[in-house]
């Protein structure tokens, strides 16, 4: 009996403690309701209504920080992070450094500014290809600004050097675009350079596709990197939808048409007609075979009503 009503109340939350306190004073054979007025009485509550009763602890934040709570989340934002959506970009950092230095000096500098580009929009892969005899020290035949910048982007993990080496005093250079068209290919992403890897291109055609469609051209203007808002002509996808993975689809714009209520292509018309709306799109000749029919269908039916008895 003792262990049933132990079980008993438990089950409704309150502590073994208070309710063998309150089976001992009551006796064994007490009532439930006697001892559920006793440990009323006791003041001892449910561990359910105790964890409601007390409040939780305010966590103190800092001025200026965001908490980190997953509740605290700002609004519009999706579950996943916002870089899943975009592509890898993979920049070939000797066109853009030349680009940079007006092909004259390899300006580090403009790779700087490109992969700051990318960052302030948010995408987490970021990989800058450049040959590894660009460490060395810059000669009069080929200049190098901002050298450093290098070294910290390579502490980044951010920079990538291609294979070299000397043999025999002369340097062999592995070709470094082989390198940025192969990675951004198995990443399925982007290639930021101006060069179209003509030869690429002819050795593999599936890297000729992937080139057409996924190279992402610049320019620089007074420092500051700028590539096009269509980065496939006119008729292609905008920038943002070229960068993400996910391309959102633009609403139908239907452009009015030139002619108004003078045109004469009817349902052919591929421009908006405001005046149409509540009316079926009929060619000229059908309107023309539609009003001659109607006085031929009166003048039968009068016909026949002269003619009848």
């Amino acid at each position: 009996v003792h262990q049933s009503k132990l079980d008993f109340f438990c089950k409704l939350g309150y502590g073994k403690q208070d309710i063998c306190k309150v089976l001992e004073n009551l006796g064994q054979e007490a009532l439930e309701d006697d001892v559920l007025k006793e440990l009323i009485r006791m003041g001892s509550k449910p561990q359910a209504l105790e964890s409601q009763a007390q409040p939780s602890p305010v966590k103190l934040v800092a001025r200026g920080s965001c908490s980190t709570s997953p509740g605290s989340k700002w609004l519009g934002e999706d579950h996943g992070d916002s870089s899943d959506h975009l592509r890898p970009i993979v920049i070939d950092g000797s066109n853009v450094a030349m680009s940079h230095g007006n092909k004259e000096v390899f300006s580090c500098w403009g790779i700087q500014l490109a992969v700051d580009w990318f960052r302030e929009r948010g995408h987490a892969y970021i990989k800058v290809f450049v040959p590894l005899w660009r460490k060395e020290p810059p000669r009069q035949d080929s200049p190098i600004a901002d050298q450093h910048i290098l070294e910290e982007l390579e502490k980044q993990s951010i920079l990538v050097y291609t294979p070299s080496r000397k043999v025999k005093g002369k340097r062999v250079v592995c070709y470094d675009d082989r390198y940025i068209v192969k990675v951004a290919y198995e990443k399925d992403g982007v290639i930021v350079s101006n060069d179209h890897y003509r030869d690429l291109q002819n050795e593999n055609p599936e890297w000729k596709w992937f080139i057409e469609q996924r190279l992402l051209m610049y320019s620089f203007v007074s420092n500051r990197f700028m590539p096009p808002d269509d980065p496939l002509g006119r008729h292609g996808p905008t920038l943002n939808n070229f960068l993400s993975k996910k391309p959102v689809l633009p609403e139908p714009k239907w452009q009015p048409c030139p002619y108004g209520k003078k045109c004469t292509y009817g349902n052919k018309c591929k421009f908006y007609h405001p005046e149409r709306l509540h009316q079926a799109q009929l060619t000229v000749a059908d309107e023309l075979r539609a009003k001659i029919r109607v006085p031929l269908s009166l003048g039968k039916a009068e016909g026949k009503r002269n003619g009848s008895p």
